[in-house]
């Protein structure tokens, strides 16, 4: 969840979904990401990949992560 400056939850600023069972870990939404908001997760995916984690603030929504990921159902942009 989006986090505002005192760290609590801010439901109301957007934030990438990632479907972790569905990343493959290329990195491409990672460097494409103009706020660096993305990283590669320490854990691995039920596939065993080290997949994509949203740091938790920092989004503006853009939709770049999105656009340059290869896979279809990896990650969405939620725009409250």
């Amino acid at each position: 969840m989006p986090l505002n400056e005192s760290g609590n939850v801010n439901p109301k600023q957007p934030m990438p979904l990632i479907n972790a069972a569905e990343c493959k870990g290329c990195e491409r939404c990672v460097e494409a990401c103009p706020a660096k908001c993305l990283r590669i997760s320490d854990k691995l995916n039920c596939r065993g990949v080290k997949a994509v984690e949203y740091i938790g603030k920092g989004c503006t929504g853009c939709g770049i992560c999105f656009y340059n990921c290869p896979e279809p159902y990896a990650i969405v942009i939620d725009k409250p």
